[in-house]
């Protein structure tokens, strides 16, 4: 996969302000305000800054978060994992492999087959429904 590496200035161009905050500062939306939290369509999820493919709709679930979530991503090397420190805790942040983007954080608190939850913000995703899905 090729990496994408765009100046600051260059994603400001790109994405919306409220997608830039969330994407490239690390930003979170509120719980249940995202517009792919209920999204029950057959399909796939992107990153909203490269197009990467980085979840199927088959592994989304409802967490109860307030926030898309899913047990893992589409394929392994599509998203990355980093040590997350701020706001006094310790969690997992998960960005997209191809652009350093932030999408959300991973919690070891999910349904199986991986025990896992991705747990993704609305704004970092771009949805495409499956042709007759």
């Amino acid at each position: 996969m090729d990496q994408i590496n765009l100046s600051e200035s260059e994603w400001r161009k790109k994405l919306t302000p409220e997608q830039y905050h969330v994407l490239r500062e690390a930003g979170t939306e509120r719980a249940f305000a995202g517009a792919l939290n209920d999204n029950k369509v057959d399909g796939v999820y992107r990153c909203a800054a490269c197009g990467n493919e980085l979840f199927d709709s088959a592994d989304k679930f409802e967490s109860g978060s307030g926030w898309p979530s899913f047990t893992q991503p589409i394929e392994e090397g599509r998203v990355s994992d980093h040590s997350d420190d701020s706001h006094g805790m310790r969690r997992t942040e998960t960005r997209c492999a191809r652009c350093d983007s932030h999408l959300g954080h991973v919690f070891p608190d999910g349904p199986p087959p991986t025990g896992l939850r991705y747990c993704m913000n609305s704004i970092a995703l771009d949805f495409r429904a499956r042709k007759g899905g």
